[in-house]
């Protein structure tokens, strides 16, 4: 009794813990992008520099992961050649720097709840691009599914009140540029047998997302900044939006490694969802009955998606024992057959 009620009791704490990391996630993932939006909207902070801002969070990530990694010993450094360096974290480090910078563009010019309503596309250009590279296998059922989830994308944008081209534009460009950043770490990181958790992640690729963000900063938003003397960097605003921009990325590491990627999927629906009422109730977006329709739809081929994956995984795993089974057995009787030719040679002898 004593020993099921403890079992019962790990098994209860297990469950808490992980729904403990789920809220954790959540929450710093919906108070980064309200804070993003609250600081870019020129209705409300109206400092609309997109770029300023994501430099901003790359140089703070960047001297934090420093400091974890090297001065506080936190997080073990991962051993990476200068070549390596040079073709695989770099081409990546572009990659979110033109993520980052596209989707922090958007925020000026959609609403939260449109743009969450976009990123549900992002199973389609992940598997789009996969399947481009040859790391993924080409399937109609999954295609079907893709078309299925962009038909309800292209619903909720038709029902959209605040249409805007060049931010859809920017928006679905961010899209793009994430899902081939996925698709190149398995390619250029995962394949070479380089793992990184978000921390070394950020020691490695912020400094590369800085220097690449630099030179269209020089050019598109220095000289308005230089123009606009009336402002004074306010350093609780940006230092505790760039804190949970990093608060964020240890959320990911907590989450992912605690639980499963698919739980951080589930999670994610979770958090659209909350914040399309949160811009509804509290900013006062418009959502449409057909922009709700459009993304339910595409709300239920992305749960597809994520429940094909998680079978397609379950299979894998079941293989995998049956193979380890097979070859124990196999080991087993070729024990038993020597032992057995051991003592027929002792009974000859």
């Amino acid at each position: 009794m004593g020993k099921g009620g403890s079992l019962s009791d790990g098994v209860i704490k297990k469950i808490l813990l992980s729904y403990s990391y789920v809220a954790i996630w959540i929450f710093l993932s919906f108070t980064v992008i309200v804070y993003n939006k609250y600081i870019l909207d020129k209705k409300m902070y109206n400092w609309p520099f997109p770029i300023s801002l994501t430099m901003i969070h790359m140089s703070f990530c960047a001297t934090l992961a420093f400091l974890l990694i090297k001065v506080f010993k936190v997080v073990e450094p991962v051993s990476m050649s200068r070549e390596v360096y040079l073709s695989s974290v770099v081409p990546i480090g572009a990659l979110y720097s033109l993520s980052l910078w596209l989707s922090n563009s958007a925020y000026i010019y959609l609403s939260v709840s449109f743009i969450q309503m976009l990123k549900a596309l992002m199973p389609v250009a992940v598997y789009s691009i996969g399947v481009l590279f040859k790391k993924e296998g080409f399937k109609t059922d999954t295609m079907v599914n893709m078309l299925s989830i962009s038909f309800g994308v292209a619903i909720a944008a038709y029902g959209e009140a605040r249409f805007d081209t060049w931010g859809v534009i920017l928006q679905l460009g961010a899209v793009a540029f994430e899902a081939t950043r996925l698709v190149m770490i398995q390619i250029l990181l995962t394949s070479k047998g380089i793992t990184l958790n978000p921390i070394t992640s950020l020691y490695y690729v912020a400094p590369c997302c800085f220097v690449f963000l630099l030179v269209p900063w020089i050019f598109v938003e220095l000289p308005v900044l230089r123009e606009t003397s009336s402002f004074h960097f306010d350093f609780f605003i940006f230092g505790t939006n760039s804190l949970c921009a990093f608060a964020l990325n240890l959320a990911v590491f907590l989450l992912v490694g605690k639980t499963s990627a698919l739980t951080m999927n589930v999670a994610g629906v979770v958090k659209d969802w909350l914040l399309i009422a949160f811009s509804w109730s509290v900013i006062k977006d418009t959502v449409t009955p057909i922009n709700l329709v459009g993304y339910g739809l595409a709300f239920l081929g992305v749960a597809y998606y994520n429940h094909s994956k998680l079978q397609a995984l379950k299979a894998k795993e079941a293989q995998k024992k049956t193979a380890q089974a097979d070859e124990e057995a196999g080991r087993l009787l070729e024990e038993r057959e020597s032992e057995g030719n051991d003592k027929k040679s002792e009974s000859q002898s």
